[in-house]
């Protein structure tokens, strides 16, 4: 589930306050020409700057080719430095949560470092990934599980946790394998377990197998799985960490968040807080997919511009960028941006947040001009309707309104003064719920309205006319 409940659901409840309120077309064109603060057009991340270095699978995943390619090196150094120091750099690096929320890490982390209770403590791994065009995660477990398995051990001890669970979606057959494959490694290597890596420090990870559920990503119905209960996500407070698995203090983070913490500890919290701009700063992986020439997963800096980063790594829209109709930027539950918008925009949360939108999981899903829009993010809907747990009348109730409104829009057999009420049903949805699945289906529908407003009246128009010369 990223990116967007993310993760996986896409976007944070903190961002709502810009992406409440519909914009004229007028009004969105000044959003897109206001130029972002420290907008810059910069050379290709260098390959020595890449933390994920095997993630097309072209090397060796075991440990054996891990340690060549740097991991598990001076791990004992760093935990040896004690948790005040982990947490420090990461707080340093300004590394915010890359499963959708965005929350900052180091933050999140101190949360659970404080004297115990008497309870256990536990690292939760996020490796759901239910959102749709987000697939980030997944070549991290499948081609580079060990920087995820020595980022777990880092983490548990900046956080005092005695075990890891690493939470991966039932479908990811070989991700959950050769993950598991890892850990066996890491073990017989004596990095975890008893005396991890030599510290004097007890760790353990284990794997536990999702059964394909999106609504799994949000992290107490993740929470919930784990132990053995239906994945519904819980009332908050109390929050996870206080309260979590198994009643205990429990952190729930993304893959990619913990992954990257070894190479933070290693080079620097500075040096991470080199790319990007000032509070969205550090690498990211970006999913590109939909109507490009070379869809693909690529690590790059955080604050890119749009443009350049598809047209650099994915080979540009197919048919050119001016047959470009609307990209979703950041996972399915992401607001739709059109193209006099995407010409400027950066990859990072604060500037997608001014044109809004969302950064999500950086699911960035390309539509051309022959894509029919409407119809596009009604099966989205429809995606949303079948994953909702049910658990709130706003989303049970909700999203099968909207699905069936959604569906009549598609064809034009619709009045208009319906989109407004559809408007108003999705400001119904949002915000009224346990979790943020509702609004990662309502956003797209606000996005659709905000931005493509012309477009639905127009087929209500032609459904009309065509309605009249067949009666006649």
């Amino acid at each position: 589930m990223a990116g967007v409940i993310v993760r996986s659901l896409s976007v944070p409840r903190r961002q709502l306050g810009l992406l409440g309120q519909a914009l004229s077309s007028q009004q969105s064109r000044n959003y897109a020409d206001a130029a972002p603060e420290g907008k810059k057009f910069g050379s290709p991340l260098k390959d020595e700057d890449r933390i994920f270095t095997n993630l097309y699978g072209r090397h060796d995943w075991r440990l054996k080719g891990a340690m060549k390619r740097g991991d598990w090196y001076k791990t004992k150094e760093i935990l040896d430095k004690g948790a005040d120091w982990i947490i420090n750099e990461v707080k340093v690096s300004g590394l915010r949560g890359r499963g959708g929320a965005g929350f900052p890490s180091g933050m999140k982390w101190s949360f659970m470092n404080k004297p115990s209770d008497g309870r256990p403590k536990y690292l939760v791994i996020n490796g759901d990934e239910g959102e749709p065009g987000t697939c980030k995660d997944r070549e991290i477990l499948r081609h580079d599980p060990h920087k995820l398995i020595e980022g777990c051990l880092i983490a548990g001890r900046a956080m005092g946790a005695c075990a890891a669970y690493i939470y991966i979606r039932g479908e990811f057959y070989n991700e959950a394998s050769n993950t598991q494959v890892a850990i066996a490694e890491a073990y017989q290597a004596g990095l975890l377990g008893k005396n991890a890596c030599g510290s004097g420090y007890d760790f353990d990870v284990f794997v536990q197998r999702g059964a394909g559920a999106y609504i799994c990503g949000e992290e107490t119905a993740l929470i919930e799985s784990i132990e053995g209960k239906q994945g519904k996500p819980r009332l908050k407070p109390p929050f996870p960490a206080d309260v979590g698995l198994f009643g205990c203090p429990t952190t729930v983070t993304n893959v990619e968040t913990v992954a990257v913490a070894p190479a933070i500890c290693r080079r620097g919290g500075s040096w991470f807080a080199s790319f990007g701009r000032p509070r969205n700063s550090g690498t990211k992986l970006y999913n590109i997919s939909g109507h490009v020439n070379n869809p693909c997963t690529v690590e790059e800096e955080m604050s890119i511009p749009l443009k350049e980063l598809i047209e650099r790594h994915a080979g540009g829209v197919i048919g050119g960028w001016d047959n470009l109709l609307g990209i979703i930027p950041g996972g399915s539950s992401t607001p739709v941006i059109p193209k006099h918008i995407c010409d400027t925009v950066l990859m990072d949360y604060d500037d997608l947040v001014r044109v809004q939108s969302s950064f999500g999981t950086a699911a960035i899903i390309v539509m051309n001009k022959q894509t029919d829009i409407i119809k596009a993010i009604a099966r989205l809907i429809s995606f949303y309707k079948h994953e909702s747990c049910g658990q709130c009348t706003p989303c049970r109730e909700g999203i099968a309104w909207m699905y069936k409104i959604m569906q009549r829009f598609v064809e034009g057999n619709a009045e208009v003064h319906e989109i407004d009420m559809l408007w108003e049903l999705t400001k119904q949805i949002e915000l009224h719920t346990i979790c943020a699945l509702a609004d990662g289906a309502a956003w797209p529908v606000q996005g659709l309205i905000r931005h493509f407003r012309p477009e639905i009246e127009s087929r209500m128009l032609n459904f009309k006319k065509s309605s009249a010369s067949i009666s006649n």
